[in-house]
């Protein structure tokens, strides 16, 4: 491997982490169900919603659905938990070539995600509202901003769910 091929890699790698490191809400060095419930409660505490009303059961449901779509693709030994490892040769590897699978795997969650948060009822995100729950998923305050403006493809000032699938999938299944 030449120096630009290791920068490639390791840059790669860097990424990868970062991602692994968004799921692994607790920080404990692994993905589990526990990750996707901190991560709706998140949501709930930021736009205030509470988890039995429609909204909030139907978070509950998209994250469940969502762990469980991980857990089936990464979890190869069965242990309920998906480690870094998993996470890199199930996820990222076998999703790169089918990201629209894993879209389909996160759509649930991301569609009450953006119900709960989208308090006009307009079926969509702004961009402000698109950045708080960047923040709470654990994106870094400076990069939640700039991040959930690019989300708004076509500038319209509204981040459809279209848009925020195309996007979660394209950065969760990022190549090499």
């Amino acid at each position: 491997m030449d120096h630009a091929e290791s920068t490639d890699h390791a840059e790669y790698e860097r990424r990868i982490a970062a991602r692994f490191a968004g799921f692994d809400q607790d920080g404990n060095g692994y993905i589990d169900r526990e990750d996707f419930v901190t991560a709706a409660k998140g949501l709930l505490a930021e736009f205030t919603t509470t988890a039995r009303c429609d909204k909030g059961q139907a978070l509950y449901a998209g994250a469940e659905a969502f762990w469980q779509g991980m857990a089936g693709i990464a979890d190869v030994d069965g242990d309920q938990r998906v480690n870094r490892e998993e996470f890199v040769t199930g996820a990222v590897k076998r999703l790169r070539d089918n990201p629209e699978r894993f879209a389909e795997i996160a759509r649930p969650f991301l569609r009450a995600a953006i119900a709960v948060a989208d308090q006009s009822g307009s079926g969509g995100l702004t961009p402000a509202a698109a950045e708080r729950v960047l923040r709470v998923l654990g994106v870094a305050p400076s990069l939640a901003g700039p991040v959930a403006a690019a989300l708004d493809a076509d500038g319209d000032g509204r981040i459809s769910e279209e848009e925020i699938v195309t996007a979660f999938a394209h950065y969760f299944t990022v190549s090499e």
